[in-house]
């Protein structure tokens, strides 16, 4: 019999965790397969630490269990498994029988207990067992042979490490979970008792439940808060207590008819795998197994998985042994000497594209010092260049600044193209360098590759990328630095881990922008919208970061603490009509003041069945005129914009250079518009007084005003343009209000005669279709009933008969063709619009009526900004852009030069795209960012 472990997989945990932990992932069919490709690849990358163990993996059989007969209620609290996950089981569980893996199901009772058994079973024969789960209930199976790894922390427990994990031995854990229950499996417990309080009581007593109700006359001399109590609340519930561990407790004992070395992987069904990979859409896999039948020369063997494909892995030291990370066809090098030095720069000189990458101290481009840099030009060869750490007992390494000098002549030349994961980081990174590079020639970008060719299939960070298009798992951060807050910096991480890493990190970004730009080019649209406007935006960016905007630290001082005030006023108002004093954060206390105490009608529940305190729900109480929500709605509201801008602003001024440096995101938004973070400028209310005067403290130096562009209406005019709609396209080219215009054909008055109210709810209109409003959402806005909003709704559809057959066209084209497209030709997938449930698949259809319209204002916002920077730059102007929020640029302009930069300005604004009504521009100047609005 073969001694290597028998690995156990919790395949039904895997299946719930791939499909929470990873991005959504579809076909071009709409069918979900993001949990498959986790689970798969968690499988997949297992099978190579234990290549010559048994191996299972068990999942939940259909139906119900013996528990559910103990206990009625048991999981009652669960939800329903989702549609997308749904879909997902079938073709998991065939992907694994094609695989070879022994896959185990067993009727009328849970994967825990099969792997309970089997686990037992072995242990009693001497044989050592690992647990692969994520569930903590497992921890009770923990002996001297059987270890668990969760390989979503990448933590392994054996006896000592449950011990230390839950402060108490495996002996003890069903002990510990019958005390406290499981809300997710709905085991009761002890009403009251949590974790510390059943820790207290198991260690206090030095045994399980039976010594615990032996000795309940020591539980009040014990060091646990409400120790006084709880015997009597521990006898009131003894049976409830003893049940729970009945339903904690995973049988050892079930009769299978499973030998243990009948679990040994068979040979993968090839053909199965062709025809599952093919359906699901696994590129990657299928080229793989093509190339293998060809006999084509093997890929790269992804690392190890261990800690795994969802690890968070434990803390590494300076002195832990280095991450196996590549093949033995990989050559990295890591770059310490003067001669190997040289060969990478002739290398670099002759090469077509370099792919680069910089290691840095912090993720804040405008602070972050360089520790290394890492290229490649050609596949699975890289070479990492460390400058800069400072660990005990470091090579000595390579001058940090000669090295950049060297370099400088290559990154600073336009000529030399040059690829990057999120270049624009790097290129902030490396202008603040001690040696300062501005990159040229940044002709790629694999992040922004990836977002073109499909903004929603993946989240574009490096790892999801590699995992996705090139079926890699890449050595994470946390693999090498640990994490939490002792995390290692770059710096301290040394060289036997982060030249690997590093040098990974710039050959996978050579090999990801081959794999990528060969799929845009398919697509000579998609090819256009990186190189006309993606491209070209990243060093504008770059520029709009590094310039900053100056705030006043001292107006917005005041303003948090005026907010201060008025927030301690709030809460007294809501003490007194609670009519007591309570905890406005807390949901529990504020639902029992709102539901119990007032009596307020109950509008939806949490998914525990709690009656919600949501900020909607708040919000809908409010519309109904309840006195209580209004109040916690203003303070939620004021709250909110303390903590993040008032309170928050000052502490993010750069020390360096006296301003606040957001960082601007190309990759978020599914349909192409930019976002921003630290601060995240988009979420500044600019209706209130509040949210101007946080506009106020953006100010202008001595000698500069602001000045704002700011398109008018533009998702409206690319309606009328996409709608080819008469009466819109008559309104906006004789530059009517298209508002008022709106009202008069719905209310069927004339133009001079509508009244203010009328044209407040034809905007509503206007605004509401672009978004897919329903006439229930219009009735609430406007202040009329359904069979109102209605009649309002099917009127404008009578006058604008161009805007429905928009509607109906596009519908029928994203269900045909799965995506919508942008006037530039950016398109959107709509992994959704096939979906069998019926909300998910109407969000689909509102989403691409919608989004060709947002995603090409963001396009033209695009064009425009690359214009202006490439005017400014020419033209040599003491003018700079600053910031970019919504449909509107901002720019610091030296005041003589005030009158030139506007009227150019709008010229370029309204330049950026040609279309049958005209891209109208306003122009404000000032002070500071409000008075310019």
């Amino acid at each position: 019999m073969s001694q290597a472990p028998l690995v156990l997989v919790d395949g039904s945990s895997y299946l719930y965790r791939a499909f929470h932990a990873l991005p959504p992932l579809a076909t071009s069919k709409g069918q979900q397969t993001g949990a498959v490709k986790g689970v798969l690849n968690m499988l997949k990358s297992l099978r190579k630490q234990y290549p010559d163990s048994p191996f299972a993996v068990v999942f939940d059989a259909k139906g119900g269990t013996f528990r559910d007969a103990m206990f009625a209620e048991y999981k009652a609290n669960r939800p329903p498994m989702p549609e997308e996950l749904r879909g997902q089981v079938e073709p998991l569980h065939a992907s694994v029988r094609a695989l070879g893996y022994p896959l185990l199901c067993v009727e009328g009772v849970e994967a825990d207990d099969v792997i309970g058994t089997l686990a037992r079973q072995c242990a009693a024969q001497g044989r050592d067992v690992v647990i692969s789960t994520g569930d903590k209930d497992m921890a009770q199976l923990v002996c001297q042979h059987v270890t668990l790894v969760n390989t979503m922390t990448g933590s392994v427990y054996d006896i000592e490490g449950v011990r230390q994990k839950f402060g108490v031995g495996p002996e003890l854990i069903i002990d510990y979970l019958a005390l406290m229950g499981d809300k997710v499996d709905n085991i009761p417990g002890v009403p009251g008792v949590g974790e510390k309080t059943a820790l207290g009581l198991l260690v206090g007593v030095g045994g399980g439940l039976d010594v615990l109700y032996a000795n309940l006359d020591k539980v009040p001399e014990l060091p646990i808060r409400g120790a006084k109590t709880l015997p009597a609340k521990l006898i009131e519930h003894k049976d409830m207590a003893y049940l729970s561990y009945q339903l904690a407790t995973i049988k050892i004992d079930l009769e299978l008819d499973i030998a243990v070395d009948d679990l040994h992987p068979g040979e993968p069904d090839r053909e199965a795998l062709v025809a599952l990979y093919s359906e699901l859409e696994f590129r990657g896999w299928l080229d793989e197994l093509q190339r293998q039948a060809g006999k084509a020369p093997a890929k790269a063997a992804l690392r190890p998985a261990a800690p795994g494909l969802f690890d968070e892995a434990a803390p590494a030291s300076a002195d832990a042994p280095a991450v196996e990370s590549v093949a033995t066809d990989t050559a990295y090098e890591t770059v310490l000497d003067q001669q190997r030095f040289d060969a990478w720069l002739e290398k670099l000189r002759v090469a077509e594209v370099i792919a680069f990458d910089t290691e840095t101290t912090s993720l804040d481009p405008q602070q972050a010092q360089v520790v290394g840099v890492s290229f490649s030009v050609s596949p699975h060869e890289a070479a990492y260049v460390p400058l800069a750490h400072s660990y005990m007992g470091v090579p000595e390494q390579l001058d940090r600044d000669a090295v950049l000098a060297a370099l400088r002549p290559i990154l600073e030349d336009p000529a030399k193209a040059k690829v990057g994961q999120h270049a624009k980081y790097d290129m902030n990174v490396l202008a603040h360098a001690s040696t300062p590079i501005m990159v040229q020639g940044v002709a790629f970008d694999t992040m922004l590759e990836s977002y073109v060719l499909d903004s929603t299939a993946t989240r574009h960070d490096m790892d999801s990328l590699a995992l996705r298009y090139l079926d890699h798992g890449t050595i994470r951060f946390e693999d090498i630095a640990g994490k939490g807050a002792k995390q290692l910096t770059f710096d301290q991480i040394a060289l036997e881990q982060a030249g690997p890493y590093a040098a990974e990190d710039a050959d996978i970004t050579l090999r990801l922008h081959q794999t990528l730009w060969a799929r845009l080019q398919e697509t000579p649209t998609l090819a256009r919208v990186l190189q006309e406007i993606e491209m070209p935006l990243v060093p504008v960016l770059a520029r709009i970061e590094r310039q900053g905007a100056l705030v006043d630290a001292k107006l917005l001082g005041q303003h948090s603490v005026e907010l201060g005030e008025r927030l301690v006023e709030l809460e007294r108002q809501a003490f007194a009509i609670a009519g007591e004093e309570f905890n406005l954060g807390s949901p529990k206390q504020l639902g029992a003041i709102l539901y119990e105490k007032l009596g307020l009608p109950v509008i939806s529940k949490t998914a525990t069945g709690q009656a919600s305190t949501a900020e909607a729900v708040l919000a809908e109480l409010a519309e109904q005129d309840y006195e209580l929500p209004k109040v916690l709605m203003q303070y939620r509201s004021l709250s909110k914009l303390k903590s993040t801008y008032t309170d928050r602003l000052p502490e993010q001024i750069n020390p360096r250079t006296g301003r606040i440096h957001t960082s601007y995101h190309q990759a978020v938004t599914a349909t192409g518009r930019l976002s921003s973070s630290d601060p995240n400028l988009q979420n500044i209310p600019i209706r209130t007084a509040e949210g101007r005067r946080i506009r106020q403290a953006f100010i202008a130096p001595a000698g500069y005003k602001l000045v704002a562009a700011d398109y008018s209406q533009i998702e409206l005019r690319i309606m009328a343009h996409l709608a080819q709609d008469e009466g819109l396209l008559d309104a906006f080219r004789h530059d009517r209000d298209v508002h008022r215009a709106t009202a008069a054909e719905v209310f069927g008055v004339e133009l001079d005669a509508v009244s203010g109210d009328q044209r407040r709810s034809a905007k509503a209109i206007n605004f509401g279709l672009i978004y897919g409003m329903s006439a229930f959402g219009l009735a609430k806005q406007i202040g009329v009933d359904r069979k109102q909003s209605q009649a309002y709704i099917d009127r404008y559809f009578a006058r604008y008969p161009g805007v429905l057959a928009y509607m109906e066209r596009t519908r029928e084209q994203a269900a045909a063709q799965g995506y919508v497209e942008t006037l530039f030709g950016r398109r959107l997938y709509l992994p959704d619009i096939h979906a069998k449930n019926p909300s998910l698949r109407k969000g689909a259809e509102r989403t691409a009526i919608n989004a060709p319209m947002q995603g090409t204002a963001a396009d033209i916002m695009k064009r425009a900004m690359v214009a202006v920077d490439s005017w400014l730059t020419r033209s040599g102007l003491d003018a700079k852009v600053i910031l970019q929020v919504h449909d509107e640029l901002v720019l610091e302009v030296r005041e003589d030069r005030v009158a030139e930069v506007s009227a150019e300005l709008k010229r370029l604004m309204s330049a950026a795209a040609e279309l049958d009504v005209p891209l109208l521009v306003d122009v404000g100047v000032g002070d500071n960012w409000d008075e310019a609005h």
